[in-house]
């Protein structure tokens, strides 16, 4: 065990994180031979280094006072920032707090005047799941940490309320309103769900819980990422099926162990009327994730069409990739891959610098090159690029209006191979619906060893560092091969059969 015994463990806002993450994550960071752990990704290093450089450049532009601890560490760093509470200090940097079995190192102890309240800076959005209908909701990885902090205040009889608060990425402070509820159809609060989370945590650093691995696509970036997925293969596990999470395959375990378990089940046990016995899986969702085990375990499964698919005509035809780098709220590249007939070409705009100018540039570049492709279709595989140029043109409104982007994204013209065909149209043989994962299967291959948009982010932070040619011409040959990707997709899905196995 990481810490020596049970007794030693203390709940820190680091092993909550990563329990709202994955639960499997915390007893395998706690009891797990560290030796099996995979090397550290590129970009979690960057993330965890632009995190330190973006709080450092937070904090130094404060024009307030602020009191300094960054640089103490463990019983030191707790002792003076008692005293700086103490002393009413009216901005705390880099403190430490602990009551009981909680220890907690919050960004920013804030004095409101009737306490203090916690803060962190983060290098991305304060909130999450933003759209043009919402400006998103609080991120419950974030609000765990914060209420951490706030109940060691508490105990402390140092708390000003339970009103935490992340400084993010944009600049601004968004709040956290730990005792009102999430919304409308969630009554639950976020302190609610930090008491459940606490709770979990502390049973599984005492060993009465017992976690499982589970499928999901967090796993590319965590550190035991290679010995969850040999396990979860041995396992036959449920999660290996597509969009079969964690919640899903823990409530099918009571009668159903694995894949084959469900690929050879009689539905019909599990079924009464129009609902299932099983919490949150209705009687079609089990039917779809029964012929998905089946195409899995299916030698020589192939991809099938689930009903017909026509995609518009058009003498061009465009596959469209972004490029952003969320710790510098920037979009750097817009790849395109042009067909016209037999004829290929890859066009890109670059942002060379991650400025609010060279952004600019690159995106009206981008734009001036699908008005003058037109009339064409683009193609693109999720609705990010979609979401990416809407914000775009919300912040630079002088290049584009509203109108242009809802018109160029319509789908009379562009077609979202995720949303648009692949979910509700075919069934894969694979793990997930990736374009990554999908245009393997279909045997394309890409130039780069690590290809992933989280590598982009990591080799464009390179490039405005060294400025090396080799790792621009890299981020290039990585978008384009996530663009021909597209084109073997959409030829794929053209050349499918509407079959079941």
């Amino acid at each position: 065990m990481a810490e020596g015994s049970v007794d030693t463990v203390k709940i820190t806002a680091s092993l909550l994180y990563n329990y709202v993450r994955c639960p499997h994550r915390v007893a395998m960071d706690l009891f797990e031979d560290p030796e099996r752990r995979d090397p550290v990704n590129p970009f979690v290093q960057l993330l965890w280094d632009r995190g330190h450089s973006f709080e450092k450049e937070v904090v130094e532009q404060l024009d307030l006072p602020y009191t300094d601890l960054k640089e103490y560490r463990g019983f030191e760093k707790e002792r003076l920032t008692l005293e700086a509470m103490s002393r009413g200090d009216g901005l705390i940097y880099g403190g430490r707090i602990a009551a009981d079995d909680l220890a907690g190192e919050p960004d920013i102890l804030r004095n409101d005047g009737n306490g203090y309240a916690a803060g962190d800076i983060k290098s991305g959005a304060g909130l999450e799941g933003a759209n043009e209908d919402s400006d998103g909701k609080p991120k419950l990885h974030y609000a765990v940490q914060l209420s951490l902090y706030t109940d060691i205040l508490e105990r402390n009889g140092l708390s000003a309320g339970r009103n935490p608060f992340v400084w993010d990425v944009h600049g601004e402070e968004v709040a956290y309103s730990l005792d009102d509820p999430q919304g409308p159809r969630k009554k639950t609060t976020l302190w609610e769900e930090y008491g459940r989370a606490l709770d979990r945590v502390r049973d599984i650093a005492a060993r009465r819980a017992h976690t499982l691995p589970a499928h999901s696509s967090g796993c590319s970036l965590c550190h035991w990422r290679t010995a969850c997925r040999r396990r979860l293969e041995g396992m036959d596990d449920l999660s290996l099926i597509p969009d079969l999470g964690r919640t899903a395959r823990d409530a099918l375990l009571a009668r159903v162990k694995c894949r084959e378990d469900l690929a050879a089940a009689d539905l019909g046990a599990f079924l009464s009327g129009d609902k299932t016995c099983f919490r949150g899986i209705g009687p079609d969702t089990l039917r779809k994730f029964q012929e998905r085990a089946r195409l899995q375990l299916a030698t020589g499964a192939r991809p099938y069409l689930k009903g017909p698919v026509s995609f518009p005509q058009a003498e061009c035809e465009l596959f469209f990739d972004v490029e952003t780098d969320p710790m510098r709220d920037v979009c750097y590249l817009h790849g395109f891959l042009e067909r016209r007939g037999e004829n290929e070409r890859y066009v890109y705009f670059f942002a060379g610098e991650p400025t609010a100018e060279e952004e600019k540039r690159a995106f009206a570049h981008a734009l001036g090159f699908i008005r003058g492709s037109a009339p064409c279709v683009v193609y693109y595989y999720s609705a990010y690029e979609r979401t990416v140029w809407k914000r775009l043109q919300e912040k630079y409104p002088d290049v584009t209006d509203e109108e242009e982007i809802f018109a160029l994204f319509n789908p009379d013209r562009a077609v979202d191979l995720y949303h648009h065909v692949v979910r509700p149209k075919t069934e894969w043989p694979t793990c997930d619906h990736s374009i990554k994962t999908l245009a393997s299967h279909l045997g394309f291959a890409w130039r780069d060893p690590n290809p992933s948009g989280a590598a982009s982010i990591e080799w464009y932070h390179r490039w405005t560092q060294s400025r090396e040619p080799s790792v621009r011409q890299r981020i290039f040959e990585y978008n384009e091969d996530d663009c021909i990707a597209m084109r073997v997709l959409l030829e794929g899905i053209k050349n499918m059969e509407r079959e079941k196995i």
